[in-house]
């Protein structure tokens, strides 16, 4: 009677786990961030835009998918998508992700086809900075304030070296 009750425990979890795979990919995908209205900041001086960003706008995280993302244990994730510019949006394929005690992660992965690239992000409290490149554009997240963030396209031919 125990070895039945083994084998079909063993059976029911090998069938119920590609359903939870399947689940996650049948699943809507979830936006990383959301274009906002700039903020006004009253104290700060308009900064001056720099000569290498050929566009760039304010972004929000989705803070609950953010600390899926940068839990290295949760898989699978949920199908994940950035939106850039021209509403475009492009699937990540997650491939890495090293978390570290303070809250902080590494995530580092691909766009799913048809989109071709690759970008990596460091996830830290509720911010998320770093850069992608797909085809020959190069975008990057960057903490202006407070908590806020801008999306950036930015030309590499006038990026001054780090």
């Amino acid at each position: 009677m125990i070895h039945l009750l083994c084998l079909l425990s063993l059976l029911f979890s090998s069938v119920s786990m590609p359903h939870v795979a399947m689940a996650a990919e049948l699943s809507e995908p979830m936006n990383v961030w959301q274009a906002v209205d700039p903020s006004p900041t009253p104290d700060q001086p308009a900064a001056q835009r720099k000569p290498w960003v050929l566009r760039e706008r304010e972004i929000t995280l989705d803070l609950q998918l953010l600390q899926v993302l940068k839990d290295a244990a949760a898989r699978p994730h949920p199908r994940v998508v950035v939106e850039l510019f021209d509403g475009a949006r492009h699937e990540l394929d997650i491939t890495s992700t090293v978390s570290r005690i303070n809250d902080t992660a590494v995530i580092r992965g691909t766009f799913k086809p048809p989109s071709l690239g690759d970008f990596t992000f460091v996830a830290s409290g509720n911010l998320l900075v770093g850069s992608m490149q797909l085809g020959n554009r190069v975008y990057k997240t960057e903490h202006i304030a407070n908590g806020r963030l801008k999306l950036l396209e930015v030309d590499p031919a006038k990026l001054p070296p780090d």
